[in-house]
């Protein structure tokens, strides 16, 4: 009974000092229960790629993994790349992760590229002829005042990734504005004014077909 007792607490404690593990869990769960396709082309990110449920529709004929997982951060992401996107040894890997982390994390756009950089390199010692691609850090009505930091933050990834050999930087931000008012596209919105609907993931797809693998 002790020893059972202890690795709940130890189990308890290991969830609530990273928030995510229960997602990563269940990640691991459904693949054990129905295994992914092999070498996929992963999604791996935050809530605008964890809400895109239907993105293998975009792609029928692409072997699509989506593993994006709620509001995580690029530190997240990160954290958790062992498990959520060396294990399906993919074939390509496209990134949206760092809106978070310049919303609610309170980090600078140059700490945004630091992480982002660790990750790329995490990925290319381990998997070093796949390919890489980072979507930009889109804007949204809700978020318009950290359009400067969103801007320099895809500034410095799209300069870090021109010097990358199978890495591209897809900038989504011009198809999401209105170009009469230079401001986003209220239609392609939820109605909390952050997240994509599927007119939105529409312009992501279109941005996105001629980069895939």
């Amino acid at each position: 009974m002790i020893r059972i007792l202890f690795f709940l607490l130890l189990s308890l404690s290991v969830h609530a000092q990273n928030p995510w593990e229960a997602t990563i869990e269940a990640f691991e769960k459904q693949d054990r229960q129905t295994p992914p396709p092999k070498a996929p082309i992963l999604f791996v990110g935050s809530s605008s790629f964890a809400f895109w449920t239907d993105v293998r529709q975009y792609f029928p004929e692409k072997p699509i993994l989506n593993r994006g997982f709620g509001g995580s951060e690029l530190s997240d992401v990160l954290h958790y790349a062992d498990r959520v996107i060396l294990a399906y040894r993919p074939r390509q890997i496209v990134v949206y992760a760092g809106e978070n982390d310049l919303a609610a994390g309170g980090k600078s756009p140059a700490d945004v590229c630091r992480l982002f950089v660790h990750l790329f390199t995490k990925i290319r010692r381990a998997l070093p002829n796949v390919p890489v691609a980072f979507v930009s850090i889109k804007p949204s009505p809700s978020r318009w005042k950290l359009k400067p930091r969103m801007d320099e933050a895809n500034r410095l990834i799209a300069g870090y990734l021109a010097r990358q050999r199978a890495a591209r930087f897809v900038n989504v931000v011009p198809v999401m504005l209105d170009p009469a008012t230079g401001r986003p596209k209220p239609a392609i919105f939820k109605a909390d004014s952050l997240h994509m609907n599927d007119k939105g993931y529409r312009l992501w797809a279109e941005a996105l077909r001629p980069v895939l693998e």
